[in-house]
Formats: C-alpha cells, sequence, structure tokens
C-alpha cells in the first residue's frame, strides 16, 4: 500500500507514543525522527510494530484509512480469508488462511523494492538521535541461499509463524507457511524440513498462475 500510492521514503516521521505503546517488539522511541524507509524496514525486517504503526498513521489517508485500502488490497489480490483491522498484526481479530498468507507473501515478494528488503539479514539506520541495528527475525535468510525472503509473525492467539519464500528445484520461487507453531525455533524447523523437501523430493508444477508441489 505504501509504494503504490508513491510516497517519499526519505520523509521523516516523528514516532508518536501511541505507535510505540504495548508494542510487542520495536526499536524506534517516541519523539525520534525516522525516514519511512527505514521504517519499512524495520518493519519488514526486524518485525517492528511501531514501525508498521507509524508507517500507517503518517500515511494522507491516517491509520483508518491505510487499514481500509490493506483490505482493499487483500480484495484485489483475492485474499477472500483475510481480514485486516490493524496495521500492526497484534489484534488478534486480523485473520487470514494459509494459503491466503502464501498468496500474500508471493505477492510483496513480486515487489522488487520489498524483496530487496526481505532478503537482507540485518540493517542499519541513524534516526533523529542515534544509530540502530537490527537482525532480520526470519533468520533463515541469513543461514539459506535457497530462502530468499520472507516474514515472521507472533501472537499469543496465532502462535509462531513463519511466510517464507523458498526457490525450488529448478529455481522456482515457492511459498512456504507455518502457522500455529508452538515455539520460535519449531517454526524454523518446519520451514527448514519443508524447504529440504522441496529441494530434494519435490516436482514443482508452473501452470502460469498457482505453484503446485507433488
Amino acid at each position: 500500500v505504501l509504494l503504490e500510492h508513491g510516497r517519499d521514503l526519505g520523509l521523516d516521521v516523528v514516532v508518536s507514543g501511541r505507535d510505540v505503546r504495548r508494542a510487542s517488539t520495536t526499536h524506534v522511541r517516541q519523539r525520534e525522527r525516522v525516514t519511512l524507509g527505514d521504517l519499512l524496514h524495520l518493519a519488514l525486517v526486524a518485525s517492528d510494530n511501531a514501525a508498521a504503526r507509524a508507517i500507517a498513521r503518517a500515511s494522507p489517508w491516517g491509520t483508518r484509512g491505510f487499514v481500509e485500502r490493506m483490505n482493499r488490497k487483500a480484495a484485489e489480490l483475492g485474499l477472500d480469508g483475510t481480514r485486516f483491522v490493524d496495521p500492526s498484526g497484534l489484534d488478534e481479530r486480523n485473520v487470514s488462511s494459509p494459503y491466503d498468507v502464501a498468496r500474500l507473501i508471493a505477492a510483496a515478494m513480486a515487489e522488487p523494492a520489498l524483496a530487496r528488503i526481505m532478503a537482507k539479514g540485518s540493517y542499519r539506520f541513524r534516526t533523529s538521535g542515534r544509530r540502530v541495528a537490527v537482525r532480520n527475525t526470519n533468520r533463515l535468510v541469513r543461514e539459506r541461499a535457497d530462502v530468499t525472503g520472507g516474514k515472521t509473525g507472533y501472537i499469543r492467539e496465532a502462535g509462531y509463524c513463519l511466510a517464507a519464500y523458498v526457490e525450488s528445484r529448478g529455481g522456482v520461487p515457492l511459498a512456504v507457511v507455518v502457522l500455529g507453531a508452538r515455539s520460535n525455533a519449531e517454526r524454523f524447523a518446519e520451514v527448514r524440513r519443508l524447504a529440504d523437501w522441496v529441494r530434494t523430493q519435490g516436482q514443482t508444477l508452473l501452470d502460469g498462475r498457482r505453484l503446485a508441489v507433488q
């Protein structure tokens, strides 16, 4: 949504108290100035909830309008089982399905700017007052060459989740989604297992629009 509407990623955003309040993960502080581009990196690389809130709040439509556009985008992508109620992902009323999450990560990885960000193992930037360094919460991008991107997520109701983009045998990308894992380690172990299977056993079929594995 942010990139589609041509926002200047060099624009400074002042982090608000509401942005950081009850954020499960954040690397920004109230009253700091952070560029939109750095906030986007924080949201995608470090899974920073406050950064996602700041992006939505600073949009021309405000938080509510941004969430409305998130839902419009989901409808455009045919994500019939997906509904957003907040931009951070922390509200348990946000809902989706494994298939929808796979399609969503595939759509995101089809956008070169987003794919480049999600492929980064770490990221460094400077706020208005300090230097910040973060590591990708999807550690598989640092460990495996065949994992080219992805996004982690966690709330108590959903468990530990990971949508990863894996290069299958023959070079065709495949979305691997694990939802409801019982621990951080388990979600990565499950994706590693599935990625290994894709690389060694899977016959990837491409029909022009959808991917399947046999």
